[in-house]
C-alpha cells in the first residue's frame, strides 16, 4: 500500500505531504482544486512521462516521492536484486524533473525511468479520468484477456510458434524470390568463378607469388653480391680467413699474459666460424639462384591479371577470395535450388502445424477466461444496478482469402497476438443479445463495466494498490451508492485511492481528504487536508447541497456515512 506521498514544486503544489491508510481513500474538492494534479504527480513517480511544464513557476525542479509497503513481494524483491538496489520495506520511489531532464531513484539508488515504471506496474493500477474509454477500443480487450495468468502459457507458446513460422515463411519467400535471380545470373557467376579460379588465389599463394617475383626480378643482383662476398673472402693477395687466423694467434698470446683478452679470443673464434658459414652459404646460394625470365614473365602476367580483376570487381585480393567462395555457394544453391525450396517448404509446413496447435490452444484458453470473466463481471454489474447484464468474449477468426495459413477450414493471416479478433460484447437489458460494447453501453454503463473489470482483475493480478480518477463519470444517485459500495468491497482486497464528486461514494471512505486551492502572496497553491469524522460528514454534506451546507444535508450525510460503516 501507498503509505506516504511527498510532492514539491509540482504545478500548483508548493510543498505537500499526505499519509494514506489501508482501505478506501477518497479525495474530494472543487473542480480545478488540484485533485488530479496530485494523482498526476503520483503517476510521474510511477514512471510515466513528465513534461518540464509541470515544474512550478520560479522553481528549479519538481519532485514527487512515494513510500510504498511491498510486504516482501517476491517480484519486487527480484526486481530490486536484478538492479542491485538495496532492499527495504517500505520502498521509496522518487522522481525529479528539471529543465535539463529527468532523474529517477528507488531507495536512493539512481535507476532508469523504465525500471521505475516496471516497479510501478507491479505495485499500482492507476485508472485515469478517460481510461474507461479504452473499453470502447477493441484492441484493448485482447490485452486485458491475455493479462490473465491462466492464459499466459498459451500466449507464450503461441508467440514462440508464430515467430518460428514467420521466420520459416520469410526464408522460403526470400529463396523463391532469389530462385529466378539465381537462374538468370548462373552463367555470369560461372564465368566469374572461372576467371577467379584460374588465378588459384589463396592468402598464402599471394605472399609466395610476391616473394618469388622479387627473387626472380633481382636474381642477377643477388648473384653479383654473393660472388663479391666469396671473392673478398678467398682472394690470394688478401685472404680474410688468413688475416683472421693471424689475429687469432696474436690474441691468444696476449690472453696468456693479460687475461682480459680471453673474452676477445672467444668472440673472434665465434666470428671466424660465422664468417666461414657465411662464405659457404653464399657459395651454395649462387649455385641455386634461378635465372628464369619465362617464369618471371608468367608471374608478372598473373600479377597483372590479378590487378585487372581487383579493378574489375573493385575488391582487394583478400576480398576476391571471399567473393570466389560466395560464387561457389551461389552456384551450388542455383544447381540445387529445387531441393532447397522443397526443404524450406517442409520446414514451413512443420512450423505451421505447430502454429495451428498453438493458435487453437490460445483460443481455447481465451474462451475459458472469457466465460469466467463474463460470469464474474455480471455478478458485479448486478450489484451496480445492471441486473440483467450479459457479458461475452467474442472470438472471430482473422479471415483472409489471401491468408497464408488455413485454420479450422478458414484461411487466416496470423499475427503476433493470435489468429482471431477478440472483443467484449455486452447487453445491459433483458432480452437483448450481446453486441460490441461501443455500440451498446452508455457512458455510465461503461464506467460500471470498467469498475467491474477492475474488481475482477484486482483479485486476479493481486495488485496492492488501485487508483481511480473520477471513475464515477456519468452516474449519480442510487447507482453512485452502488459504485461506492463496490469500491469499498474492493478496498478490502487492496488499497484504493479515488477522486470523486459523488456524495454516495465519498460517504464510503475509510479515509477522506479535502483538496483546496489557496492564494498566497498573489499565487495559487494546492493543499490537501485529512478529515476527521465530523469533517468527513460535513464534506459529504457539501457534496450533497453545494457551498451552503444545510442541516438537512448534514443529517443526510451522517445517515449515509453510518449506513456505509454498517455495510
Amino acid at each position: 500500500m501507498i503509505e506516504r506521498i511527498y510532492i514539491k514544486d509540482f504545478a500548483l503544489i508548493d510543498e505537500l505531504e499526505v499519509q494514506f491508510g489501508q482501505g478506501l481513500n477518497i479525495l474530494t474538492g472543487q473542480t480545478g482544486a488540484g485533485k488530479s494534479v496530485i494523482l498526476g504527480a503520483l503517476n510521474m513517480v510511477l514512471g510515466e512521462r513528465a513534461d518540464t511544464e509541470i515544474i512550478r513557476q520560479g522553481a528549479n525542479k519538481a519532485i514527487a516521492e512515494a513510500e510504498i509497503r511491498i510486504n516482501d513481494d517476491p517480484l519486487i524483491l527480484s526486481l530490486l536484486n536484478e538492479h542491485d538496489i538495496d532492499r527495504a520495506d517500505p520502498i521509496i520511489l522518487r522522481r525529479e524533473i528539471r529543465q535539463s531532464g529527468s532523474r529517477a531513484f528507488i531507495n536512493d539508488s539512481p535507476v532508469a525511468v523504465s525500471v521505475l515504471r516496471k516497479t510501478g506496474d507491479l505495485l499500482v493500477d492507476l485508472h485515469g479520468q478517460h481510461d474507461h474509454q479504452l473499453l470502447l477500443k477493441e484492441e484493448h480487450h485482447r490485452k486485458l484477456v491475455d493479462a490473465f495468468s491462466d492464459v499466459q502459457r498459451q500466449v507464450s507458446a503461441y508467440r514462440t510458434a508464430f515467430e518460428e513460422a514467420r521466420t520459416r515463411r520469410n526464408e522460403l519467400l526470400d529463396l523463391k524470390k532469389r530462385e529466378d535471380e539465381l537462374r538468370e545470373k548462373a552463367e555470369m557467376y560461372r564465368y566469374q568463378l572461372k576467371e577467379l579460379e584460374e588465378l588459384e588465389l589463396d592468402a598464402g599463394r599471394l605472399a609466395e607469388m610476391d616473394e618469388e617475383m622479387n627473387k626472380l626480378d633481382h636474381a642477377e643482383e643477388l648473384d653479383r653480391q654473393a660472388a663479391l662476398i666469396n671473392e673478398l673472402g678467398s682472394r690470394a693477395d688478401i685472404n680474410v680467413m688468413d688475416l683472421l687466423g693471424q689475429i687469432q694467434l696474436a690474441l691468444q698470446e696476449m690472453a696468456e699474459i693479460e687475461h682480459e683478452f680471453k673474452n676477445y679470443v672467444e668472440e673472434l673464434n665465434t666470428a671466424t666460424i660465422s664468417l666461414r658459414e657465411l662464405l659457404d652459404a653464399t657459395e651454395r646460394y649462387r649455385n641455386n639462384i634461378e635465372f628464369n625470365p619465362e617464369r618471371l614473365n608468367h608471374l608478372r602476367s598473373q600479377r597483372n591479371e590479378l590487378r585487372r580483376l581487383e579493378k574489375k570487381y573493385n575488391r582487394s585480393p583478400e576480398e576476391l577470395i571471399t567473393y570466389r567462395e560466395q560464387l561457389r555457394s551461389e552456384l551450388d544453391l542455383a544447381d540445387n535450388v529445387d531441393l532447397e525450396v522443397e526443404k524450406k517448404r517442409q520446414e514451413l509446413n512443420n512450423s505451421i502445424d505447430q502454429l495451428k496447435q498453438a493458435a487453437n490452444d490460445l483460443s481455447a484458453g481465451r474462451a475459458q477466461i472469457g466465460e469466467r470473466l463474463g460470469k464474474q463481471i455480471c455478478e458485479v454489474l448486478a450489484r451496480l444496478g445492471i441486473p440483467h447484464a450479459q457479458f461475452r468474449l467474442h472470438q472471430q477468426p482473422l479471415a483472409d482469402e489471401n491468408g497464408w495459413m488455413e485454420l479450422n477450414g478458414t484461411k487466416v493471416t496470423p499475427t503476433a497476438h493470435g489468429c482471431e479478433h477478440v472483443a467484449f460484447h455486452i447487453s445491459t437489458n433483458r432480452g437483448e443479445e450481446p453486441r460490441p460494447m461501443a455500440k451498446t453501453a452508455s457512458g455510465g454503463e461503461i464506467s460500471r463495466v470498467m469498475l467491474a473489470l477492475k474488481s475482477v482483475l484486482a483479485e486476479e493480478q493481486h495488485l496492492p494498490v488501485m487508483i481511480f480518477d473520477e471513475i464515477d463519470t456519468g452516474i449519480s444517485g442510487a447507482v453512485a451508492e452502488q459504485v461506492g459500495d463496490t469500491m469499498r468491497r474492493l478496498s478490502r482486497q487492496c488499497q484504493i485511492i479515488a477522486i470523486t464528486h459523488q456524495a454516495q461514494i465519498a460517504s464510503q471512505a475509510d479515509h477522506h481528504y479535502r483538496v483546496e486551492k489557496h492564494e498566497d502572496d498573489h499565487r495559487t497553491l494546492t493543499h490537501i487536508t485529512p478529515l476527521d469524522q465530523d469533517q468527513h460528514i460535513r464534506e459529504v454534506a457539501a457534496l450533497i447541497s453545494g457551498t451552503e451546507v444545510s442541516e438537512n444535508a448534514v443529517a443526510s450525510a451522517r445517515e449515509m456515512v453510518a449506513k456505509a460503516s454498517d455495510s
